[in-house]
Protein backbone atom coordinates (compact mmCIF):
# COMPACT_ATOMS: atom_id res chain seq x y z
CA UNK A 1 0.00 0.00 0.00
CA UNK A 2 2.89 2.34 0.80
CA UNK A 3 4.46 1.82 -2.62
CA UNK A 4 1.12 1.91 -4.44
CA UNK A 5 0.09 5.23 -2.90
CA UNK A 6 3.51 6.73 -3.57
CA UNK A 7 3.85 5.57 -7.17
CA UNK A 8 0.25 6.39 -8.17
CA UNK A 9 0.44 9.89 -6.68
CA UNK A 10 3.72 10.58 -8.44
CA UNK A 11 2.40 9.16 -11.72
CA UNK A 12 -0.68 11.39 -11.69
CA UNK A 13 1.45 14.42 -10.85
CA UNK A 14 3.92 13.62 -13.64
CA UNK A 15 1.14 13.24 -16.23
CA UNK A 16 -0.30 16.59 -15.19
CA UNK A 17 3.15 18.16 -15.36
CA UNK A 18 3.63 16.76 -18.87
CA UNK A 19 0.28 18.03 -20.11
CA UNK A 20 0.83 21.46 -18.57
CA UNK A 21 4.22 22.01 -20.23
CA UNK A 22 4.33 24.75 -22.87
CA UNK A 23 5.71 24.09 -26.33
CA UNK A 24 9.44 24.31 -25.72
CA UNK A 25 11.82 24.72 -28.64
CA UNK A 26 14.12 22.00 -27.27
CA UNK A 27 12.26 18.67 -26.86
CA UNK A 28 15.19 16.96 -25.13
CA UNK A 29 15.27 19.55 -22.37
CA UNK A 30 11.53 19.08 -21.95
CA UNK A 31 11.86 15.28 -21.69
CA UNK A 32 14.70 15.68 -19.22
CA UNK A 33 12.73 18.02 -17.00
CA UNK A 34 9.68 15.73 -16.98
CA UNK A 35 11.84 12.70 -16.12
CA UNK A 36 13.44 14.57 -13.24
CA UNK A 37 10.03 15.71 -12.04
CA UNK A 38 8.84 12.09 -12.02
CA UNK A 39 11.76 10.96 -9.86
CA UNK A 40 11.61 13.93 -7.50
CA UNK A 41 7.83 13.83 -7.06
CA UNK A 42 8.12 10.14 -6.13
CA UNK A 43 10.74 11.07 -3.57
CA UNK A 44 8.64 13.90 -2.13
CA UNK A 45 5.54 11.69 -1.85
CA UNK A 46 7.62 8.98 -0.15
CA UNK A 47 8.50 11.36 2.67
CA UNK A 48 4.98 12.73 2.94
CA UNK A 49 3.44 9.24 3.05
CA UNK A 50 5.81 8.20 5.82
CA UNK A 51 4.95 11.31 7.84
CA UNK A 52 1.22 10.74 7.23
CA UNK A 53 1.54 7.19 8.56
CA UNK A 54 3.38 8.57 11.58
CA UNK A 55 0.58 11.07 12.17
CA UNK A 56 -1.92 8.20 12.19
CA UNK A 57 0.19 6.14 14.61
CA UNK A 58 0.70 9.09 16.94
CA UNK A 59 -3.06 9.55 17.27
CA UNK A 60 -4.29 5.94 16.99
CA UNK A 61 -1.33 3.75 17.91
CA UNK A 62 0.07 0.72 16.08
CA UNK A 63 -1.09 -2.70 17.24
CA UNK A 64 1.38 -4.51 14.96
CA UNK A 65 4.57 -3.10 16.47
CA UNK A 66 6.33 -4.16 19.66
CA UNK A 67 6.04 -1.89 22.67
CA UNK A 68 8.28 -1.16 25.62
CA UNK A 69 5.24 -0.50 27.77
CA UNK A 70 4.17 -4.13 27.42
CA UNK A 71 7.24 -5.43 29.29
CA UNK A 72 7.59 -2.76 31.99
CA UNK A 73 6.46 -5.16 34.74
CA UNK A 74 8.43 -8.17 33.46
CA UNK A 75 11.25 -9.59 35.56
CA UNK A 76 14.76 -9.69 34.08
CA UNK A 77 16.38 -13.00 34.99
CA UNK A 78 19.69 -12.84 36.83
CA UNK A 79 21.52 -14.85 34.15
CA UNK A 80 20.67 -12.32 31.41
CA UNK A 81 24.01 -10.60 30.89
CA UNK A 82 24.28 -7.46 28.73
CA UNK A 83 27.32 -5.45 27.69
CA UNK A 84 26.92 -1.71 27.18
CA UNK A 85 29.65 -0.66 24.75
CA UNK A 86 30.76 2.84 23.74
CA UNK A 87 33.25 3.02 20.83
CA UNK A 88 35.13 6.34 20.85
CA UNK A 89 37.88 7.90 18.76
CA UNK A 90 39.59 11.24 19.55
CA UNK A 91 36.52 12.65 21.29
CA UNK A 92 36.08 15.45 23.82
CA UNK A 93 36.90 13.42 26.92
CA UNK A 94 35.02 15.50 29.49
CA UNK A 95 31.76 15.47 27.52
CA UNK A 96 31.93 11.75 26.71
CA UNK A 97 32.61 10.59 30.26
CA UNK A 98 30.06 13.01 31.75
CA UNK A 99 27.31 11.41 29.66
CA UNK A 100 28.61 7.91 30.36
CA UNK A 101 28.69 8.54 34.11
CA UNK A 102 25.08 9.73 34.06
CA UNK A 103 24.12 6.58 32.14
CA UNK A 104 25.97 4.33 34.60
CA UNK A 105 24.41 6.05 37.62
CA UNK A 106 20.95 5.70 36.15
CA UNK A 107 21.60 2.05 35.33
CA UNK A 108 22.79 1.36 38.87
CA UNK A 109 19.61 2.96 40.18
CA UNK A 110 17.47 0.29 38.49
CA UNK A 111 18.80 -2.44 40.77
CA UNK A 112 20.16 -4.43 37.81
CA UNK A 113 23.76 -3.25 37.95
CA UNK A 114 25.12 -6.79 38.35
CA UNK A 115 23.63 -7.83 35.00
CA UNK A 116 25.28 -5.06 32.97
CA UNK A 117 28.95 -4.31 32.23
CA UNK A 118 30.08 -1.15 30.48
CA UNK A 119 32.98 -1.08 28.00
CA UNK A 120 34.69 2.03 26.64
CA UNK A 121 36.33 0.90 23.39
CA UNK A 122 38.85 3.49 22.26
CA UNK A 123 40.42 3.86 18.83
CA UNK A 124 42.15 7.08 19.84
CA UNK A 125 45.58 7.53 18.23
CA UNK A 126 46.55 10.77 19.99
CA UNK A 127 48.65 9.83 23.04
CA UNK A 128 47.54 12.85 25.10
CA UNK A 129 43.86 12.20 24.43
CA UNK A 130 44.31 8.50 25.23
CA UNK A 131 45.98 9.42 28.54
CA UNK A 132 43.05 11.73 29.35
CA UNK A 133 40.63 8.91 28.55
CA UNK A 134 42.42 6.53 30.94
CA UNK A 135 42.41 9.15 33.69
CA UNK A 136 38.71 9.86 33.15
CA UNK A 137 37.94 6.13 33.20
CA UNK A 138 39.82 5.66 36.50
CA UNK A 139 37.97 8.66 37.98
CA UNK A 140 34.66 7.25 36.75
CA UNK A 141 35.28 3.90 38.41
CA UNK A 142 36.26 5.61 41.63
CA UNK A 143 33.18 7.84 41.64
CA UNK A 144 30.83 4.94 40.90
CA UNK A 145 32.37 2.85 43.68
CA UNK A 146 31.73 5.67 46.15
CA UNK A 147 28.03 6.00 45.34
CA UNK A 148 26.20 5.33 48.63
CA UNK A 149 23.51 2.67 48.67
CA UNK A 150 24.01 1.56 45.05
CA UNK A 151 25.79 -1.45 43.56
CA UNK A 152 28.65 -0.52 41.29
CA UNK A 153 28.37 -0.86 37.53
CA UNK A 154 31.62 -2.31 36.27
CA UNK A 155 33.25 -0.09 33.64
CA UNK A 156 36.14 -1.36 31.51
CA UNK A 157 38.42 0.53 29.16
CA UNK A 158 40.36 -0.80 26.21
CA UNK A 159 42.66 1.10 23.84
CA UNK A 160 42.77 -0.78 20.55
CA UNK A 161 46.20 -0.95 18.95
CA UNK A 162 45.20 -2.33 15.55
CA UNK A 163 42.62 0.19 14.39
CA UNK A 164 40.90 -1.40 11.40
CA UNK A 165 37.45 -0.72 9.91
CA UNK A 166 36.71 2.16 12.27
CA UNK A 167 33.66 1.68 14.51
CA UNK A 168 32.48 -1.52 12.83
CA UNK A 169 35.91 -3.06 13.34
CA UNK A 170 35.99 -1.90 16.95
CA UNK A 171 32.62 -3.53 17.70
CA UNK A 172 33.61 -6.71 15.85
CA UNK A 173 36.83 -6.91 17.85
CA UNK A 174 34.87 -6.62 21.10
CA UNK A 175 32.55 -9.41 19.98
CA UNK A 176 35.47 -11.71 19.17
CA UNK A 177 37.11 -11.09 22.55
CA UNK A 178 34.18 -10.91 24.97
CA UNK A 179 30.97 -11.45 23.01
CA UNK A 180 30.43 -15.01 24.26
CA UNK A 181 30.24 -13.74 27.83
CA UNK A 182 27.05 -11.80 27.11
CA UNK A 183 23.63 -12.48 25.61
CA UNK A 184 23.03 -8.92 24.41
CA UNK A 185 24.94 -5.72 23.82
CA UNK A 186 23.69 -2.13 23.88
CA UNK A 187 25.68 0.05 21.49
CA UNK A 188 26.22 3.72 22.34
CA UNK A 189 27.81 6.56 20.42
CA UNK A 190 30.24 8.97 22.04
CA UNK A 191 27.42 11.52 22.39
CA UNK A 192 24.80 9.03 23.62
CA UNK A 193 23.06 9.28 26.97
CA UNK A 194 20.54 6.60 27.98
CA UNK A 195 18.52 6.13 31.14
CA UNK A 196 18.93 2.92 33.05
CA UNK A 197 15.21 2.20 32.75
CA UNK A 198 15.45 2.42 28.95
CA UNK A 199 18.43 0.04 28.83
CA UNK A 200 16.78 -2.50 31.16
CA UNK A 201 13.54 -2.32 29.16
CA UNK A 202 15.48 -3.08 25.98
CA UNK A 203 16.85 -6.25 27.60
CA UNK A 204 13.33 -7.20 28.69
CA UNK A 205 12.07 -6.68 25.14
CA UNK A 206 14.78 -8.99 23.81
CA UNK A 207 13.75 -11.63 26.33
CA UNK A 208 10.08 -11.26 25.40
CA UNK A 209 10.78 -11.45 21.65
CA UNK A 210 13.29 -14.25 20.98
CA UNK A 211 13.09 -13.69 17.19
CA UNK A 212 14.30 -10.09 17.56
CA UNK A 213 17.92 -9.60 16.56
CA UNK A 214 18.09 -5.79 16.89
CA UNK A 215 15.80 -3.36 18.69
CA UNK A 216 16.45 0.29 17.91
CA UNK A 217 15.21 3.11 20.10
CA UNK A 218 13.90 6.39 18.72
CA UNK A 219 16.59 8.79 19.93
CA UNK A 220 15.83 12.39 20.83
CA UNK A 221 18.32 15.11 19.95
CA UNK A 222 19.40 17.19 22.96
CA UNK A 223 22.49 18.85 24.34
CA UNK A 224 23.63 21.97 22.48
CA UNK A 225 22.36 25.52 22.93
CA UNK A 226 23.35 26.99 19.56
CA UNK A 227 20.49 28.22 17.40
CA UNK A 228 21.41 25.64 14.75
CA UNK A 229 21.30 22.72 17.18
CA UNK A 230 18.12 24.01 18.83
CA UNK A 231 16.37 24.17 15.47
CA UNK A 232 17.48 20.61 14.70
CA UNK A 233 16.35 19.20 18.03
CA UNK A 234 13.01 21.03 17.81
CA UNK A 235 12.44 19.63 14.32
CA UNK A 236 13.41 16.18 15.55
CA UNK A 237 10.92 16.39 18.43
CA UNK A 238 7.99 17.74 16.43
CA UNK A 239 8.40 16.62 12.82
CA UNK A 240 10.99 13.86 13.21
CA UNK A 241 8.66 11.89 15.49
CA UNK A 242 6.22 11.53 12.61
CA UNK A 243 8.89 10.08 10.33
CA UNK A 244 10.07 7.72 13.07
CA UNK A 245 6.56 6.45 13.74
CA UNK A 246 5.85 6.24 10.01
CA UNK A 247 8.94 4.13 9.40
CA UNK A 248 7.95 1.90 12.31
CA UNK A 249 4.49 1.53 10.75
CA UNK A 250 5.57 0.33 7.30
CA UNK A 251 8.87 -1.38 8.08
CA UNK A 252 7.66 -3.54 11.00
CA UNK A 253 10.24 -6.27 11.68
CA UNK A 254 12.63 -5.15 8.92
CA UNK A 255 13.40 -1.75 10.35
CA UNK A 256 16.37 0.57 10.67
CA UNK A 257 19.43 0.18 12.83
CA UNK A 258 21.30 3.48 13.27
CA UNK A 259 24.41 2.05 14.92
CA UNK A 260 23.77 3.42 18.42
CA UNK A 261 21.20 3.55 21.22
CA UNK A 262 20.07 0.06 20.28
CA UNK A 263 20.33 -3.48 21.65
CA UNK A 264 21.63 -6.45 19.63
CA UNK A 265 21.49 -10.18 20.17
CA UNK A 266 25.19 -11.00 20.15
CA UNK A 267 25.25 -14.62 18.97
CA UNK A 268 23.47 -14.08 15.61
CA UNK A 269 25.22 -10.73 15.20
CA UNK A 270 28.60 -12.49 15.44
CA UNK A 271 27.50 -15.31 13.17
CA UNK A 272 25.73 -13.40 10.40
CA UNK A 273 26.72 -9.71 10.43
CA UNK A 274 30.41 -9.74 9.56
CA UNK A 275 31.25 -7.20 6.86
CA UNK A 276 33.61 -7.82 3.97
CA UNK A 277 35.03 -4.90 1.96
CA UNK A 278 33.22 -3.98 -1.23
CA UNK A 279 35.17 -4.93 -4.31
CA UNK A 280 36.52 -2.43 -6.79
CA UNK A 281 38.18 0.95 -6.60
CA UNK A 282 37.07 4.47 -5.87
CA UNK A 283 34.78 6.04 -3.33
CA UNK A 284 32.13 3.30 -3.45
CA UNK A 285 34.55 0.45 -2.75
CA UNK A 286 36.46 -0.69 0.30
CA UNK A 287 35.25 -0.96 3.89
CA UNK A 288 31.54 -0.26 4.37
CA UNK A 289 31.08 3.12 6.05
CA UNK A 290 27.35 3.03 6.93
CA UNK A 291 27.72 -0.43 8.41
CA UNK A 292 24.60 -0.21 10.59
CA UNK A 293 22.10 -0.38 7.69
CA UNK A 294 23.93 -3.38 6.26
CA UNK A 295 24.12 -5.15 9.62
CA UNK A 296 20.35 -4.75 10.00
CA UNK A 297 19.80 -6.23 6.53
CA UNK A 298 22.09 -9.17 7.29
CA UNK A 299 20.36 -9.81 10.63
CA UNK A 300 16.98 -9.87 8.85
CA UNK A 301 18.35 -12.15 6.13
CA UNK A 302 19.41 -14.60 8.86
CA UNK A 303 15.79 -14.87 10.03
CA UNK A 304 15.86 -12.39 12.92
CA UNK A 305 13.69 -9.32 13.14
CA UNK A 306 14.85 -5.73 13.41
CA UNK A 307 12.42 -3.48 15.27
CA UNK A 308 12.19 0.26 15.81
CA UNK A 309 10.49 0.96 19.16
CA UNK A 310 9.21 4.49 19.53
CA UNK A 311 7.50 4.42 22.93
CA UNK A 312 10.71 4.19 24.97
CA UNK A 313 11.84 7.44 26.57
CA UNK A 314 15.33 7.93 27.91
CA UNK A 315 17.36 7.61 24.69
CA UNK A 316 19.27 10.76 23.75
CA UNK A 317 22.00 11.99 21.40
CA UNK A 318 23.53 15.30 20.42
CA UNK A 319 23.09 17.18 17.16
CA UNK A 320 26.02 18.90 15.40
CA UNK A 321 26.36 22.38 16.91
CA UNK A 322 26.65 24.26 13.61
CA UNK A 323 26.07 23.99 9.88
CA UNK A 324 29.66 23.11 8.99
CA UNK A 325 29.70 20.27 11.53
CA UNK A 326 26.43 18.99 10.09
CA UNK A 327 27.82 19.01 6.56
CA UNK A 328 30.99 17.29 7.75
CA UNK A 329 28.84 14.48 9.16
CA UNK A 330 26.65 14.39 6.05
CA UNK A 331 29.67 13.90 3.82
CA UNK A 332 30.54 10.52 5.29
CA UNK A 333 26.85 9.56 5.54
CA UNK A 334 26.50 10.36 1.85
CA UNK A 335 29.37 8.12 0.84
CA UNK A 336 28.15 5.33 3.11
CA UNK A 337 24.61 5.41 1.72
CA UNK A 338 25.87 5.40 -1.86
CA UNK A 339 28.04 2.40 -1.00
CA UNK A 340 25.03 0.58 0.42
CA UNK A 341 23.13 1.06 -2.83
CA UNK A 342 25.56 -1.40 -4.39
CA UNK A 343 24.05 -4.08 -2.14
CA UNK A 344 20.46 -3.53 -3.25
CA UNK A 345 20.51 -6.73 -5.35
CA UNK A 346 22.36 -8.85 -2.77
CA UNK A 347 20.70 -12.31 -2.59
CA UNK A 348 18.38 -12.93 0.34
CA UNK A 349 17.98 -9.31 1.44
CA UNK A 350 14.46 -8.46 2.62
CA UNK A 351 12.52 -6.26 0.18
CA UNK A 352 12.04 -3.61 2.87
CA UNK A 353 15.79 -3.37 3.42
CA UNK A 354 16.33 -3.19 -0.35
CA UNK A 355 13.98 -0.24 -0.38
CA UNK A 356 15.85 1.30 2.57
CA UNK A 357 19.13 1.06 0.64
CA UNK A 358 17.43 2.93 -2.20
CA UNK A 359 15.90 5.53 0.12
CA UNK A 360 19.25 6.06 1.86
CA UNK A 361 21.01 6.74 -1.44
CA UNK A 362 18.17 8.94 -2.67
CA UNK A 363 18.46 11.07 0.50
CA UNK A 364 21.64 12.50 -1.03
CA UNK A 365 21.17 11.91 -4.77
CA UNK A 366 18.00 14.02 -4.53
CA UNK A 367 20.20 17.12 -4.06
CA UNK A 368 21.93 17.01 -7.47
CA UNK A 369 18.60 15.98 -9.04
CA UNK A 370 16.90 19.09 -7.64
CA UNK A 371 19.86 21.13 -8.85
CA UNK A 372 19.58 19.60 -12.32
CA UNK A 373 15.81 20.17 -12.36
CA UNK A 374 16.19 23.88 -11.59
CA UNK A 375 19.05 24.19 -14.07
CA UNK A 376 16.89 22.66 -16.80
CA UNK A 377 14.06 25.03 -15.93
CA UNK A 378 16.38 28.02 -16.28
CA UNK A 379 17.81 26.61 -19.53
CA UNK A 380 14.32 26.20 -20.98
CA UNK A 381 13.54 29.77 -20.04
CA UNK A 382 16.69 30.97 -21.76
CA UNK A 383 15.91 28.74 -24.74
CA UNK A 384 12.88 30.83 -25.53
CA UNK A 385 9.91 29.67 -23.46
CA UNK A 386 9.30 32.82 -21.37
CA UNK A 387 6.33 31.45 -19.45
CA UNK A 388 6.92 33.85 -16.54
CA UNK A 389 6.66 37.01 -18.62
CA UNK A 390 2.92 36.91 -18.11
CA UNK A 391 1.55 34.88 -15.18
CA UNK A 392 -1.86 34.93 -16.84
CA UNK A 393 -0.52 32.49 -19.47
CA UNK A 394 0.87 29.95 -16.98
CA UNK A 395 -1.38 26.85 -17.09
CA UNK A 396 -3.46 26.34 -13.97
CA UNK A 397 -2.29 22.73 -13.78
CA UNK A 398 1.34 23.88 -13.54
CA UNK A 399 0.57 26.33 -10.73
CA UNK A 400 -1.40 23.60 -8.94
CA UNK A 401 1.52 21.17 -9.29
CA UNK A 402 4.00 23.60 -7.80
CA UNK A 403 1.57 24.24 -4.94
CA UNK A 404 1.15 20.46 -4.52
CA UNK A 405 4.91 19.95 -4.36
CA UNK A 406 5.30 22.74 -1.79
CA UNK A 407 2.51 21.22 0.30
CA UNK A 408 4.12 17.78 0.20
CA UNK A 409 7.34 19.33 1.50
CA UNK A 410 5.75 21.48 4.22
CA UNK A 411 2.79 19.36 5.37
CA UNK A 412 4.90 17.02 7.56
CA UNK A 413 5.89 20.06 9.62
CA UNK A 414 2.26 21.17 9.82
CA UNK A 415 1.11 17.67 10.78
CA UNK A 416 3.75 17.51 13.50
CA UNK A 417 2.44 20.71 15.10
CA UNK A 418 -1.19 19.60 14.68
CA UNK A 419 -0.40 16.27 16.37
CA UNK A 420 1.08 18.10 19.37
CA UNK A 421 -2.12 20.16 19.71
CA UNK A 422 -4.40 17.14 19.28
CA UNK A 423 -2.52 15.29 22.01
CA UNK A 424 -2.72 18.32 24.29
CA UNK A 425 1.08 18.57 24.64
CA UNK A 426 1.56 22.20 23.64
CA UNK A 427 2.35 23.23 27.23
CA UNK A 428 5.45 21.01 27.13
CA UNK A 429 6.71 23.15 24.22
CA UNK A 430 6.19 26.46 26.02
CA UNK A 431 2.51 26.93 25.13
CA UNK A 432 0.45 27.23 21.95
CA UNK A 433 1.86 30.58 20.83
CA UNK A 434 5.47 29.54 21.48
CA UNK A 435 4.97 26.25 19.64
CA UNK A 436 3.48 27.92 16.56
CA UNK A 437 6.13 30.63 16.50
CA UNK A 438 8.93 28.13 17.00
CA UNK A 439 7.63 25.96 14.16
CA UNK A 440 7.57 29.00 11.87
CA UNK A 441 11.10 30.01 12.87
CA UNK A 442 12.46 26.47 12.40
CA UNK A 443 10.79 26.21 8.97
CA UNK A 444 12.30 29.55 7.94
CA UNK A 445 15.79 28.45 9.01
CA UNK A 446 15.34 25.15 7.18
CA UNK A 447 14.32 26.94 3.98
CA UNK A 448 17.32 29.29 4.22
CA UNK A 449 19.73 26.40 4.73
CA UNK A 450 18.14 24.08 2.17
CA UNK A 451 20.01 25.53 -0.86
CA UNK A 452 23.32 25.30 1.05
CA UNK A 453 22.63 21.67 1.90
CA UNK A 454 21.53 20.97 -1.67
CA UNK A 455 24.72 22.32 -3.23
CA UNK A 456 26.94 20.72 -0.56
CA UNK A 457 25.24 17.32 -0.94
CA UNK A 458 25.62 17.58 -4.71
CA UNK A 459 29.35 18.06 -4.23
CA UNK A 460 29.46 15.10 -1.80
CA UNK A 461 27.73 12.85 -4.35
CA UNK A 462 30.15 13.97 -7.06
CA UNK A 463 33.07 13.33 -4.73
CA UNK A 464 31.85 9.85 -3.81
CA UNK A 465 31.26 8.86 -7.42
CA UNK A 466 34.64 10.16 -8.56
CA UNK A 467 36.57 8.53 -5.73
CA UNK A 468 37.83 11.65 -3.97
CA UNK A 469 39.37 10.61 -0.65
CA UNK A 470 37.15 10.95 2.39
CA UNK A 471 38.63 11.85 5.80
CA UNK A 472 36.64 10.20 8.58
CA UNK A 473 36.40 12.69 11.45
CA UNK A 474 33.95 12.84 14.30
CA UNK A 475 31.92 16.08 14.49
CA UNK A 476 32.74 18.30 17.46
CA UNK A 477 30.91 17.46 20.69
CA UNK A 478 31.27 20.96 22.09
CA UNK A 479 29.78 24.14 20.67
CA UNK A 480 32.54 26.72 20.28
CA UNK A 481 31.04 29.00 17.64
CA UNK A 482 32.24 29.38 14.08
CA UNK A 483 34.69 32.11 13.19
CA UNK A 484 34.01 34.31 10.20
CA UNK A 485 37.23 33.28 8.48
CA UNK A 486 36.57 29.55 8.90
CA UNK A 487 32.98 29.84 7.70
CA UNK A 488 33.94 32.01 4.74
CA UNK A 489 36.72 29.61 3.71
CA UNK A 490 34.26 26.72 3.59
CA UNK A 491 31.12 28.45 2.30
CA UNK A 492 32.36 31.37 0.19
CA UNK A 493 33.06 29.07 -2.81
CA UNK A 494 29.36 28.13 -2.84
CA UNK A 495 28.37 31.79 -2.75
CA UNK A 496 30.90 32.62 -5.48
CA UNK A 497 29.55 29.82 -7.67
CA UNK A 498 25.97 31.04 -7.51
CA UNK A 499 27.09 34.66 -8.03
CA UNK A 500 28.99 33.65 -11.17
CA UNK A 501 25.99 31.67 -12.42
CA UNK A 502 23.73 34.65 -11.76
CA UNK A 503 25.96 36.96 -13.74
CA UNK A 504 26.01 34.53 -16.65
CA UNK A 505 22.22 34.26 -16.66
CA UNK A 506 21.83 38.05 -16.37
CA UNK A 507 23.94 38.55 -19.48
CA UNK A 508 21.51 36.39 -21.47
CA UNK A 509 18.20 37.33 -19.88
CA UNK A 510 17.81 39.35 -16.67
CA UNK A 511 14.23 38.11 -16.31
CA UNK A 512 15.50 34.57 -15.76
CA UNK A 513 17.13 35.68 -12.51
CA UNK A 514 13.69 35.42 -10.89
CA UNK A 515 13.89 31.63 -11.04
CA UNK A 516 17.26 31.66 -9.24
CA UNK A 517 16.32 33.94 -6.33
CA UNK A 518 15.02 31.21 -3.95
CA UNK A 519 18.38 29.45 -4.25
CA UNK A 520 20.70 32.39 -4.80
CA UNK A 521 19.74 34.53 -1.80
CA UNK A 522 20.34 31.82 0.87
CA UNK A 523 23.63 30.83 -0.79
CA UNK A 524 24.84 34.43 -0.83
CA UNK A 525 23.95 34.66 2.88
CA UNK A 526 25.44 31.24 3.75
CA UNK A 527 28.47 32.54 5.67
CA UNK A 528 26.68 35.00 8.01
CA UNK A 529 23.85 32.49 8.49
CA UNK A 530 26.27 29.74 9.53
CA UNK A 531 28.17 32.02 11.91
CA UNK A 532 25.13 33.56 13.60
CA UNK A 533 23.42 30.19 14.18
CA UNK A 534 26.59 28.64 15.63
CA UNK A 535 27.01 30.79 18.74
CA UNK A 536 25.74 29.61 22.09
CA UNK A 537 24.78 33.06 23.40
CA UNK A 538 22.12 33.60 20.71
CA UNK A 539 20.71 30.12 21.25
CA UNK A 540 20.56 30.59 25.02
CA UNK A 541 18.81 33.91 24.58
CA UNK A 542 16.23 32.28 22.32
CA UNK A 543 15.70 29.50 24.87
CA UNK A 544 15.15 31.97 27.70
CA UNK A 545 12.55 33.73 25.57
CA UNK A 546 10.73 30.43 24.97
CA UNK A 547 11.74 29.83 21.35
CA UNK A 548 12.05 26.22 20.12
CA UNK A 549 11.62 24.66 23.54
CA UNK A 550 11.28 20.88 23.72
CA UNK A 551 9.81 18.83 26.60
CA UNK A 552 13.29 17.68 27.65
CA UNK A 553 14.07 21.34 28.44
CA UNK A 554 10.76 22.25 30.03
CA UNK A 555 11.13 19.28 32.40
CA UNK A 556 14.58 17.80 32.00
CA UNK A 557 14.88 14.03 32.69
CA UNK A 558 17.12 13.07 35.60
CA UNK A 559 19.76 11.38 33.42
CA UNK A 560 20.17 14.53 31.30
CA UNK A 561 20.41 16.73 34.40
CA UNK A 562 23.14 14.46 35.77
CA UNK A 563 25.01 14.48 32.44
CA UNK A 564 24.96 18.26 32.29
CA UNK A 565 26.00 18.51 35.95
CA UNK A 566 28.99 16.20 35.42
CA UNK A 567 29.98 18.03 32.21
CA UNK A 568 29.95 21.41 33.98
CA UNK A 569 32.02 20.04 36.87
CA UNK A 570 34.55 18.55 34.47
CA UNK A 571 34.77 21.82 32.53
CA UNK A 572 35.35 23.82 35.70
CA UNK A 573 38.01 21.31 36.77
CA UNK A 574 39.85 21.70 33.46
CA UNK A 575 39.76 25.50 33.78
CA UNK A 576 41.20 25.34 37.29
CA UNK A 577 43.91 22.92 36.15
Amino acid sequence: MFCAFTVLSALVATLLFWSAQPAYDNAWLRFGQVALFAVLSTWVVTGFTTALMGFWVMLRGDAHSISGQAVRDDTLAEDVRTAVIMPICNEDVATVFAGLRATCESLAGTGHAAQFDVFVLSDTADADVAAAEKAAWAKLREDLANQPGQPQVEVYYRLRKRRTQRKAGNVADFCRRWGRDYRYMVVLDADSVMSGDCIVTLAKLMEAHPTAGIIQTATQAVGHDTLHARAQQFASRVTGRLFTLGMQFWQLGASHYWGHNAILRIEPFMRHCGLAPLRGRGGLAGHILSHDFVEAALMRRAGYEVWLVSDLSGSYEQQPPDLLSELQRDRRWCQGNLQNFRLIAEPGIDRVHRMMFGVGAMSYVAAPLWLAFMTLGTSLWLAGAHIADDWQRVPGELIALWAWTLCMLLLPRVLGVVAVFLRGEQARFGGARALAGSALLETTLAMLMAPVRMLAHSMFVAGALTGIRLDWKSPPREATGLGWEDAATRLAPLSALVATLGLGVAVIDTGALVSLLPVAVPLLLATPLAVLTSHVRLGERMRLQGWMLIPEEARSPAVLRRARHHALRATRGLRVA
